[in-house]
């Protein structure tokens, strides 16, 4: 009895214990989900437009209002054409985080003989055509090189984009904190896009622990959340939420039927909007 009372002791003490860390780091992540709220500022809401069903010739909103880029035509179309509403979007975020395997997911392979002549210096530039309630829609995707010499390219790809895609490695902290400085420099030359936060590597993120997981999540949902963001969980590999990103994009942009659901469930890909 004498050996049993002082191991409940301990027992009570270090519940306790663990109690009171948890209380703590809510607090702490509930004071820091406010002073990025704070710190950011009151996020500006993106205008939309309206796709007609039945016309096939769209204008873009003013916002929206760019050139497509003469480096490339891989859409198989000439942008020039009547019918077609170009698009620019811009993919930021470190390197090595996977950017253009995610753009070339989407792009798709068949024009990889052509992929050379888009590619500048710290810039990747890719296109796609397709078909939306009878008007062709032509994406314009500036991807920017993380590498910091390569930063001098933001105003260009920014400017005028319609959507800026956020980027970050889902098994590499810092790339995630760095999504604020992205933010706050592409703010400097957009005040309209829609915002995507985008977590890539998804397949590996799934081998962490799962404290570690939910942790990374609870990070990644709180910076969304102050900037006004969408979040998305990804994986080029398997072709994770890559497709339905654009697709989100696409109608938010034209106030088009949305079915997807959040899903906030860690180890599952998470969607949170």
């Amino acid at each position: 009895m004498t050996q049993f009372c002082p191991k409940m002791v301990k027992l009570n003490l270090r519940r306790r214990f663990q109690r009171r860390v948890l209380i703590l780091r809510r607090c702490i992540r509930c004071f820091w989900d406010r002073f990025l709220m704070c710190s950011l500022g009151k996020p500006i809401k993106t205008r939309y437009r309206m796709l007609s069903s039945t016309s096939s010739s769209v204008h873009p909103p003013p916002s929206a209002s760019v050139h497509p880029p003469p480096v490339c035509h891989h859409g198989r179309h000439d942008h020039k054409d009547s019918d077609l509403v170009p698009l620019k979007i811009s993919l930021l975020g470190d390197s090595q985080i996977g950017k253009t395997s995610f753009l070339m997911k989407y792009i798709g392979d068949e024009n990889d003989d052509e992929q050379e002549d888009s590619q500048e210096k710290g810039l990747n530039l890719m296109d796609k055509t397709f078909f939306v309630s009878g008007a062709r829609i032509y994406y314009s995707i500036w991807e920017v090189d993380g590498v910091e010499k390569f930063q001098d390219h933001l105003p260009l790809a920014c400017k005028d984009s319609v959507a800026i895609l956020f980027m970050f490695d889902l098994t590499s902290r810092c790339t995630l904190n760095n999504v604020i400085s992205w933010y706050q420099e592409a703010r400097k030359w957009n005040q309209t896009a829609i915002l995507i936060m985008i977590g890539t590597k998804f397949d590996d993120f799934i081998q962490l622990p799962i404290d570690l997981q939910w942790t990374i999540a609870s990070q990644a949902r709180a910076y969304a959340k102050a900037l006004n963001a969408t979040l998305f969980f990804s994986s080029a590999t398997y072709n994770i939420n890559v497709n339905k990103i654009f697709k989100f994009i696409t109608a938010k942009l034209f106030d088009l039927p949305w079915t997807v659901e959040r899903n906030l469930n860690i180890g599952e890909p998470i969607i949170d909007f």
